[in-house]
């Protein structure tokens, strides 16, 4: 059996990936020894809907897992929780957004690296089928040269974990799958409520907007004889899609992007959030690590 803790279980993917355990065959060889949530009413819900033990300390599952789920609704929780678990070197699966923090990020990268730890994670919105298609199609040059895009995503201005930082992932990772891990720079705006933001790349631009709290995805990329534009709908495909490659790096499998890749989204946000309160096009720091 591949045992496994899930940590910050307080929000939806705790609940699709115990499902998933407990009713996918392809699963059946996972056991889940315990879960841990600041808020412990919500380990307490996961107890009585798929009997898992609670956790009284996120650390007391060191020495004997074979992979972690991190999952908190805070990104400043992410890389506490991996903490005592770094040496291990056991796969992880860490949610949006990695982290808040550009340094933290980095520190918490190079641990992993140090360990050749497997990851996977970010914004399930990479998973999704459409999200897919666009991004096959810009590495085709389906209809020649990409021009640009328009992403459209949620994001929520007011909450208790970390404000912009919380849901903007997502938008921000259908961005750097479509058209690029790696924008140069960032012009933000908020007008009417909504952010508006130009995400430069050496050839074209993207826009993206950020609607407050509300809860539609569209995805638009332009090229020169050619313009693929898709509304996404929700579906928990997502999670089921986002679980199997944690299942895949758990069962032996090579992560799927670079450590680099995989918290570019942090320095993508924070960069956007600088351009916003200085009202300036702000480069995107990357870093080598």
């Amino acid at each position: 059996m591949k045992q496994i803790a899930i940590l910050g279980c307080e929000n939806s993917h705790a609940n699709a990936f115990l499902k998933f355990i407990n009713e996918k065959e392809e699963f059946s060889d996972i056991q889940v020894v315990g879960v841990y949530s600041d808020q412990r009413e919500a380990a307490e819900k996961l107890r009585e809907q798929f009997g898992v033990p609670v956790m009284e300390d996120y650390a007391d599952a060191v020495g004997k897992l074979d992979g972690l789920i991190i999952t908190a609704r805070h990104g400043d929780n992410h890389y506490k929780y991996a903490g005592p678990y770094l040496d291990s070197g056991i796969p992880m699966f860490i949610d949006k957004p990695i982290t808040v923090s550009e340094e933290e990020a980095v520190e918490f990268m190079r641990q992993l690296k140090k360990k050749n730890t497997p990851i996977s994670g970010g914004s399930s919105l990479k998973q999704d089928v459409y999200i897919k298609q666009l991004k096959q199609a810009a590495q085709d040059g389906v209809g020649g040269h990409t021009l640009g895009g328009f992403v459209r995503a949620p994001y929520q201005s007011v909450n208790p974990y970390g404000g912009f930082y919380f849901y903007a992932q997502h938008l921000v990772e259908m961005v750097c799958e479509i058209f690029g891990r790696f924008p140069l720079t960032v012009t933000a705006k908020e007008n009417g409520g909504q952010l508006h933001v130009l995400f430069h790349y050496e050839d074209y631009d993207c826009v993206g907007m950020f609607c407050d709290n509300n809860y539609y995805y569209y995805a638009s990329r332009m090229a020169e004889s050619d313009v693929q534009s898709l509304i996404i709908p929700s579906t928990e495909d997502w999670f089921y899609e986002e679980f199997k490659e944690f299942y895949g790096i758990l069962s032996g499998e090579a992560q799927m992007t670079t450590y680099e890749e995989f918290i570019s989204p942090v320095f993508i946000m924070n960069a956007i959030q600088r351009s916003l309160v200085n009202g300036t096009e702000e480069p995107v720091r990357r870093i080598e690590l």
